[in-house]
C-alpha cells in the first residue's frame, strides 16, 4: 500500500523538524527550570541547610563525647564524684566549717 503524497510529506517533515523542535524546546525549558524557584536556588538553599545540619551534628557529637568522658570519670574517680557533690549539690564534709556571708 502506497501512502498518499500529503502523508509522505508529513512523515518527511516529522523526521526532519521533530529533532529540531525537541532541541529548541530543551534550549528554552532547561534554563527556565534551572533558574526557577525549584531549580538552582532551591539546590543552593538545600546545600546551605545541609552544611548547617552537619555543623550541628558535629557540635552534638562533641557534646556527646564530652558527656561520655564525664560519666566515665564519675564512675571511676572518687574525687570527681566529690567535686560534683560540692559544686552542684552544695554538700560539705562533716569536719568542714561553712561560712556564709550576706551581701
Amino acid at each position: 500500500m502506497r501512502l498518499s503524497r500529503p502523508m509522505e510529506r508529513l512523515g518527511w517533515l516529522a523526521e526532519r523538524y521533530l529533532p529540531l523542535l525537541l532541541l529548541l524546546g530543551a534550549v528554552v525549558s532547561v534554563p527556565f527550570l534551572v533558574l526557577s524557584p525549584v531549580g538552582l536556588p532551591r539546590l543552593r538553599a538545600l546545600e546551605a541547610e545541609r552544611a548547617q545540619v552537619e555543623l550541628q551534628i558535629s557540635r552534638q557529637s562533641a557534646a556527646i563525647r564530652r558527656l561520655r568522658a564525664e560519666v566515665q570519670a564519675l564512675k571511676e574517680d572518687p574525687s570527681e564524684v566529690e567535686r560534683v557533690a560540692r559544686d552542684q549539690l552544695g554538700l560539705v564534709r562533716q569536719t568542714e566549717l561553712v561560712f556564709q556571708f550576706s551581701d
